[in-house]
């Protein structure tokens, strides 16, 4: 396992590496930036962007999307996987902000997580990216960084993997770190081919120098 100094120096060569990590999806108001973040559920945020222009064109706030048929929601975003759900949720979503929140997205975890179709994820991105509440969200990409890199045990789940996250690197750059391990994650440590014979991470990943036969298993 990684110590803090080393997962705080792992992330700080991250940023070296991908200097521009930022948010990549589009949007303009905490509600479209929630509904593109739960678009992005095993989708990419390419394919989320092609969609969304319409998409908020068509129904820019809670109260044209709550007024929308399902078949309407669904044509926009047909292009993106499970889109009969996502836009059951996104309808569901919708009104409960209006009957809830008064329209408003809420701007903490608990009352985000009760919205139809926010999950710990969504709620973190959103708390982080459309707020600026530092948080850290743990989506598929920042698991397989942190497992590899051994920040985290290899049978932790997304809770614990956030949990022992947030202890290790300080608040300020939670927001941040992120970012830059899903950058990681999509371009260099890739799911089925890791770029582990370039990366300048090597030598304190266990899992690369397995990979390239440096140490045992």
């Amino acid at each position: 396992m990684l110590s803090k100094k080393q997962t705080q120096q792992a992330v700080e060569i991250m940023g070296k590496m991908f200097p521009n990590a930022q948010p990549s999806l589009d949007a303009r108001t905490p509600f479209q930036y929630m509904i593109s973040v739960m678009l992005s559920a095993q989708a990419t945020d390419i394919s989320v962007n092609k969609v969304t222009p319409k998409l908020f064109r068509d129904f820019p706030d809670p109260q044209a999307m709550a007024a929308a048929s399902k078949t309407a929601l669904q044509a926009d975003i047909h292009s993106i996987g499970l889109y009969r759900n996502k836009a059951k949720h996104m309808k569901a979503a919708s009104q409960a902000l209006l009957d809830d929140f008064n329209g408003v997205v809420p701007s903490t975890r608990a009352k985000l997580m009760q919205l139809p179709g926010v999950g710990r994820k969504t709620a973190d991105v959103v708390l982080a990216d459309a707020f600026g509440i530092p948080a850290f969200a743990v989506d598929t990409h920042v698991t397989r960084v942190t497992k590899r890199l051994r920040m985290v045990p290899q049978k932790a789940t997304v809770l614990e993997i956030e949990q022992r996250m947030m202890k290790l690197l300080p608040e300020d750059l939670w927001v941040t770190a992120h970012h830059r391990m899903i950058y990681f994650g999509r371009y260099h440590c890739l799911a089925r081919a890791p770029k582990c014979e370039q990366c300048p991470l090597l030598s304190i990943c266990a899992d690369g120098q397995q990979r390239l036969g440096l140490k045992n298993k």
